[in-house]
């Protein structure tokens, strides 16, 4: 991964992402496609749309991954700002007809968790190599 922080991250998080998607269809057999009571996949809820997301994240992410340190970062930033949004909005829709994707309290503090450590790693994650790279270029 070429020791770009946000390579690793995107990589580990892309594989965990379609290994939870993937997971979600075992156990939302019989769930209507937006359903807003899913079913339970450890301690998250989950539906068949809140599948796909996990699956088209988790490509995205490991896509970015092998491509480039620079397609990562842009990733990691953008996947943890749409996460923070997703757990902000999140606490609002539990309980309601607009919860699309089945969200519990669980699945907005993992969404929160998420977004926190993919901003920092996008905002701040290889800042040194590039200070490094750009140093030893001139």
């Amino acid at each position: 991964m070429n020791r770009s922080p946000n390579r690793l991250v995107a990589g580990v998080f892309g594989v965990v992402y379609l290994l939870v998607g993937a997971a979600g269809f075992v156990v939302t057999t019989g769930v209507d496609l937006a359903a807003t009571d899913g079913a339970t996949l450890i301690l998250f809820e989950v539906n068949p749309l809140h599948n796909v997301v996990h699956l088209a994240i988790g490509a995205a992410l490991l896509a970015s991954s092998v491509r480039s340190a620079a397609a990562a970062t842009v990733a990691n930033t953008v996947v943890g700002a749409v996460y923070l949004v997703v757990g902000l909005v999140g606490l609002f829709l539990i309980g309601s007809g607009a919860n699309i994707l089945a969200l519990n309290g669980a699945d907005n503090v993992l969404h929160m968790a998420s977004a926190l450590l993919l901003l920092g790693v996008g905002l701040a994650g290889d800042r040194e190599r590039a200070g490094t790279h750009a140093a030893a270029t001139r």
